[in-house]
């Protein structure tokens, strides 16, 4: 079985559910950021150990949040041994706005998984977006290259759409069954 670790920052405790979401799927161990934009103790050793990492932060002002980017920019220390290269990589964002510039944050993740050399998993879902779809179906919002979420700014966690999460779930899963054939 592929070791997945799911990190992520969480601001309002969106992505964390995003991220708890995602990680179920995976059977993924999760990694937070603190609101310092440090890891735990050990963290950077379990994203060494890991065959997929899989990167999760909310979108501020059109990309990722301070502390996740705090995270990115001490990852230059495994980029600069190359510890991350040819290890899956995949993202996810939330944010409070319908479209909120989420593909933004998802082409940051990207980027840093390249630079890492990592190998970049999409969602794989197909879009519902014919006239009878509804905002509770899967990958509602549409994105291939990682998962979206949308919650009013209103709203806690708890009321985060049920198609968002399972659309988390069903991406973790994936994540983790390209790993295991990977690993194979």
């Amino acid at each position: 079985m592929a070791k997945v670790v799911v990190v992520f920052y969480s601001g309002y405790g969106h992505t964390q559910r995003l991220a708890q979401s995602v990680a179920e799927g995976a059977g993924a161990e999760l990694l937070a950021i603190d609101a310092e934009g440090n890891l735990p103790e050990g963290g950077w050793e379990t994203l060494g150990a890991a065959d997929a990492i899989i990167m999760g932060s909310p979108t501020y002002m059109g990309s990722v949040s301070w502390q996740f980017k705090k995270f990115a920019d001490a990852s230059s220390k495994p980029w600069y041994v190359q510890a991350w290269k040819d290890k899956l990589m995949a993202g996810f964002t939330a944010s409070s706005n319908v479209n909120g510039d989420k593909l933004s944050t998802l082409h940051y993740l990207f980027t840093l998984a390249m630079q890492h050399g990592g190998i970049w998993v999409g969602t794989g879902l197909n879009y519902n977006n014919s006239k009878a779809s509804k905002r509770e179906d899967i990958n509602y919002l549409a994105s291939s290259a990682g998962v979206m979420a949308q919650t009013p700014s209103d709203a806690p966690a708890a009321e985060m759409n049920v198609g968002d999460l399972e659309t988390a779930r069903r991406f973790g899963q994936r994540v983790a069954e390209v790993a295991a054939r990977l690993r194979g």
